[in-house]
């Protein structure tokens, strides 16, 4: 077993020894808020790890990698690479009683700079996560009309027809990239700020303060809803999508294996990257989410139960989106196969009903015995299911395009769309709970802002200049500002983060001393799964992760999809290359929290060199017990 430990002097200064624990945590308790039961801490951490992803991401995933045979990759690494570091997190938290800059700088000062990146990647993931809470409020404010307003094309300006724009897509596409978005044909045309957009990123952020104003004594009471209402909601999509015509072919779909498929390399990093995002690992939340339980607490069945929870909800959610594209292929598979029918009648004026789907096959054949010229002239469109079936959509697309046209076709569709729309909206409400924690308990640890100010006017500045901030997504080239936040914000620095956060536990603060915490707090040592996970598997899955995407991303072109109705081939997605400005940004986003690591080291190590023997005792200032919006002990 690999027992090697960096040299740490001065660790036992830094950190409470174990005997001094339990005597910490009932001094904390009127200065640092608690967990009010252990259900509120779990639909916490629920309701931070299970995310928008689970729903529009995984689903994809699956589709695109054979099917069932995703599943196989994706429970192996979930075990292999998600519960080690989660368990890892939760751990950590609860020993040292501290956010992300509080726990890395007490193992080392040195690794101050891993905390301040998971703050950096918060805020960044903070600010277009809740945009996309603002597009689901807009959409949900729709919804309580009859028919829907995505449900038709609107009347050009004479009222003597259809806009052409929408007359070329489809009225889902039209209401979202242009009555929501009014999108810009490239990043470049910034455009103005859409006032309906921002009112309802005004409502986002406004609703996120309300919930997140005292820390997780507010958050801790929004989860029994926010974290619990999404399972509701897609048990009810499932009953409802199971009755509908075609359901079963999206499911049968979905889960049927392609075996080849584990054969390549691709299926597996795309199943180890999934496992990582879906835990909103890294972030800096759930180590801070961890520090407020008791030392006891038992955190190992705390990682695993959550897992599972969150394993689960991946695969029932995918479930729950193929019987909705289920029916909406087998809609659209009809449409298409009336459409011939349709050209087959008028074409040789057969009476309407002698032609159905069961014999059309018949039909064109005759028609074609009996006038091959006339057959010959006809164009008919081609109609098979599994074309339909694998149109793979992720992201705002599924959302807001595939499974809004669904609930168009449904009876009753705005009670749907409602439904709908409020699933979405807390599944991203309590993952900003989480991003709001990572972005918040660094800057106390970091001693940002004065110690006296309240803390409502604390959490609520940090509001505001989010939301001022977002508003570049509320221009019409917001859309486009999102996706290059999302490519690149939550991938390559979380990735290197773990890496670092895992390293830092096993190599510089020690696996053994980590052993020995934890028999202390749970009653006995990690057996030997955690050993082998912590210091050999999780941290080269995680490296030949990160190496993959770099090389990938090294030689990958800088491509967007644009929505230009200009286009030859409108309202297919025309590909266009980034600008070269585009580039300085990237390093911006992705690469300011990764450099921020090693930066703080160096600085650190200068500092301590410059500095005179007798000042260097106490490598950080002083102790601190971070708590969220809550006072700090020194």
């Amino acid at each position: 077993m690999v027992r090697l430990v960096l040299p740490n002097p001065g660790l036992e200064d830094r950190i409470p020894s174990l005997d001094e624990l339990d005597v910490i945590e009932k001094e904390e308790a009127s200065s640092r808020p608690k967990w009010d039961n252990k259900a509120q801490y779990m639909l916490t951490c629920v309701g931070f790890c299970v995310g928008l992803g689970n729903v529009w991401r995984f689903p994809y995933l699956c589709q695109s990698h054979g099917g069932g045979a995703f599943m196989i990759p994706f429970l192996i690494l979930l075990i292999v690479e998600g519960i080690p570091l989660l368990y890892l997190e939760f751990a950590i938290g609860q020993r040292l009683r501290k956010g992300s800059v509080g726990v890395w700088s007490s193992i080392h000062p040195a690794l101050k700079g891993v905390g301040i990146a998971s703050m950096f990647v918060s805020f960044m993931v903070g600010l277009y996560y809740n945009t996309i809470i603002a597009w689901v409020m807009w959409y949900f404010f729709n919804s309580f009309q009859e028919p829907l307003p995505w449900s038709e094309c609107p009347l050009n300006a004479n009222r003597t027809g259809y806009i052409e724009e929408c007359t070329r897509s489809t009225p889902v596409d039209y209401f979202w990239y242009r009555e929501t978005l009014n999108i810009s044909d490239n990043i470049s045309n910034s455009g103005s700020v859409q006032w309906w957009v921002l009112l309802c990123l005004t409502c986002a952020w406004s609703v996120l303060y309300v919930c997140t104003i005292r820390g997780i004594e507010t958050t801790g009471k929004a989860v029994y809803i926010t974290s619990t209402l999404p399972y509701v909601v897609l048990t009810i999509f499932l009953i409802r999508g199971l009755t509908l015509k075609g359901a079963t072919n999206g499911i049968v779909f979905l889960f049927t294996p392609n075996v080849t498929e584990l054969a390549n390399p691709v299926t597996w990093l795309d199943a180890g990257a999934q496992v990582f995002y879906s835990f909103s690992l890294a972030f800096g939340g759930l180590i801070s989410f961890s520090s407020y339980n008791s030392v006891h607490n038992n955190c190992e069945m705390d990682s695993v139960i959550v897992s599972i929870i969150n394993g689960f909800t991946s695969v029932y959610a995918a479930t729950v989106v193929y019987s909705i594209i289920g029916f909406r292929a087998t809609e659209r598979f009809d449409d298409c196969f009336s459409m011939n029918i349709l050209t087959l009648i008028n074409g040789f004026d057969l009476p309407e009903g002698n032609v159905t789907q069961e014999n059309f096959a018949e039909m064109q054949q005759w028609c074609n015995a009996t006038d091959p010229v006339a057959y010959g002239k006809l164009k008919f469109q081609t109609c098979d299911m599994t074309s339909f079936l694998s149109e793979g959509v992720e992201g705002t697309g599924l959302a807001f395009i595939v499974f809004t046209e669904a609930i168009t076709k449904m009876p009753v569709s705005p009670l749907w769309a409602v439904l709908f729309f409020i699933m979405l909206f807390c599944l991203g409400l309590s993952s900003m709970f989480g991003n709001m924690e990572g972005v918040v308990v660094p800057l106390q640890d970091l001693k940002m802002f004065p110690q006296k100010w309240p803390k409502e006017v604390f959490t609520g500045l940090i509001c505001l200049v989010c939301y001022f901030i977002a508003f570049i997504f509320t221009l019409n080239s917001g859309q486009y500002w999102l996706s290059l936040l999302d490519s690149y914000a939550g991938s390559i620095p979380l990735l290197v983060i773990a890496f670092c956060e895992m390293f830092a536990v096993v190599y510089v603060y020690g696996v053994d001393r980590f052993n020995k915490d934890i028999e202390f707090m749970i009653g006995h040592k990690p057996n030997i799964f955690w050993q082998i996970t912590w210091r050999v598997v999780s941290p080269l899955i995680m490296l030949v992760i990160l190496l993959f995407f770099l090389v990938v991303q090294v030689n990958k072109e800088l491509v967007y999809s644009v929505w230009d109705p200009a286009y030859e081939e409108f309202p297919k997605a025309h590909k266009i290359s980034y600008p070269d400005w585009v580039y300085g940004v990237v390093v911006i986003v992705a690469g300011v929290p990764c450099l921020t690591i090693p930066c703080f080291a160096i600085y650190k190590l200068i500092r301590n060199r410059l500095q005179k023997p007798e000042s260097q005792q106490g490598l950080v200032s002083s102790l601190s017990t971070a708590s969220m919006n809550g006072d700090l002990k020194y």
